[in-house]
């Protein structure tokens, strides 16, 4: 985790201070930071992307004998703090939840090695405050609390600072110093403090300084700043994720223009991957290129409808299940640098507009297509590709696809209309049979490459926006 820190605040220039414990992590940005232009959907999504792909990327390096089972994913929320004093509050709150969070862990898996299970270790514990933990430990087994790891005690904190460091000689042997931001991992007893916060000037300047000391603090006051708005109820919800810089991504990676099967290939297995593991919300995903629209039923209640924790929650596990099913794809490449996808999340209230909203998706996964293709075709031929993005402008497609001979209709469907993914009804009366019980929308997720604007498909499996 701390690891995954480290490359954000490497990655993302505006991010000044960094603190974790167990797993999760709080990134701070600073006051004038004009990152996605601050809109909270944009900022959650890339972060939490971003860092699942770290995390998947490093797992060997920490873990070089156990292999990574799943995908994992994380949940984020956007706190926005008014004065420098309310961020003060809010890193003191959660130092204080790794104290005590460790304390509770301390106990617990000492009663379970012990000869107790997890829920009778806990139930015995729950209702313990610092005291008590504290004197279980010593006093059942000899076990100081402060004399623990700081790591577990104080949790981690990365921030930059400015360091000298030599660049060069002079002639005569004397040192050139240059000084330069470096970033370091410390532990603090106390990182809402005067003291730790006037040892960084990094964080003074880019943050504001701390007035006076604190050493309680008032949950409640700091949820009060948590931006995490709910979703209208009884709307269907479209979470769309987009491949954040691809055009970049796929170059360095040699991606086959103008479409590649394997990366798109690739997207799919995500996306079938995110229906299965959100089976009960999730009814139908709609791809092409590097971007994918999941929808959420009407009556979905998936995290209380909260929009930080649906988009960071998929949009994480999507990101890391790209990242672990890369070789399976691209076998004789390798992954260069962590890639990320941002995401938003938007209510429709009727199926009719979430079916025009589906049908404009494949609209523009047709028109792409047929300027990719036509651009793609001028580029082999010789011209540059300013000269060929010249050539397009203003042109209608169709006649320069007949120009250049193009037998657009005979590429692949796929490149055509893109990728629906859904799961396909089964007879209920023959899974009852066999297990009896069955989940409300239990089938085999399924990849088709289809027409979705007209009315066929959707008289066909009326299941999916029933």
């Amino acid at each position: 985790m701390n690891s995954c820190a480290v490359e954000v605040l490497e990655e993302y220039a505006d991010v000044v201070l960094a603190y974790g414990f167990s797993d999760e992590y709080t990134f701070v940005f600073k006051k004038t930071s004009k990152f996605y232009e601050r809109r909270a959907s944009k900022v959650l999504s890339i972060f939490t992307s971003f860092f699942s792909s770290i995390f998947v990327r490093k797992w060997d390096e920490f873990f070089p004998y156990k292999e990574l089972q799943c995908s994992p994913s994380f949940h984020g929320r956007v706190i926005a703090c008014a004065s420098v004093e309310a961020l003060q509050v809010y890193l003191l709150w959660r130092q204080n939840i790794c104290h005590l969070t460790n304390l509770h862990e301390q106990c617990l898996w000492r009663l379970v090695e012990r000869g107790m299970n997890g829920k009778e270790a806990w139930d015995f514990i729950k209702d313990f405050d610092k005291g008590e933990l504290n004197n279980l430990l010593f006093d059942e087994f000899n076990v100081n609390y402060n004399t623990l790891e700081p790591i577990f005690r104080q949790g981690s904190c990365v921030l930059k600072t400015i360091v000298e460091d030599i660049v060069k000689y002079t002639d005569n042997g004397a040192p050139i110093k240059r000084c330069k931001r470096k970033i370091i991992t410390v532990r603090s007893k106390k990182i809402a403090s005067k003291r730790f916060w006037n040892e960084h000037t990094v964080l003074l300047k880019e943050l504001g300084g701390f007035v006076e000391e604190i050493n309680n603090v008032t949950p409640e006051y700091v949820r009060s700043f948590e931006f995490d708005s709910k979703l209208m109820p009884s709307t269907w919800i479209v979470v769309r994720i987009d491949g954040c810089h691809f055009h970049r991504f796929s170059e360095i990676h040699e991606f086959v223009k103008p479409n590649d099967d394997r990366a798109l290939n690739l997207m799919n297995l995500c996306a079938v991957a995110v229906l299965e593991k959100f089976w009960e919300d999730i009814v139908f995903a709609y791809g092409v290129s590097d971007e994918y629209s999941f929808i959420l039923k009407k009556a979905t209640n998936l995290y209380q409808r909260r929009a930080n924790t649906i988009i960071s929650a998929i949009v994480s596990f999507f990101t890391s299940t790209y990242v672990m099913r890369w070789k399976n794809f691209f076998p004789q490449s390798e992954l260069k640098y962590p890639p990320s996808f941002d995401g938003r999340a938007v209510c429709y209230p009727s199926t009719e507009i979430l079916r025009d909203y589906l049908s404009w998706r494949q609209v523009d996964c047709h028109i792409n297509n047929q300027y990719n293709s036509c651009f793609w075709k001028l580029v082999a031929s010789g011209k540059s590709k300013r000269e060929a993005q010249n050539s397009l402008k203003g042109a209608q497609l169709q006649k320069k696809i007949e120009e250049l001979a193009i037998d657009y209709n005979n590429l692949p469907v796929m490149y055509r209309q893109g990728s629906s993914v859904y799961r396909d009804k089964v007879d209920i009366a023959l899974i009852h049979q066999e297990n009896g019980e069955f989940p409300e929308n239990y089938g085999k997720v399924i990849v088709g490459h289809i027409d979705i604007i007209g009315p066929t498909f959707w008289l066909e499996h009326p299941n999916i926006l029933d």
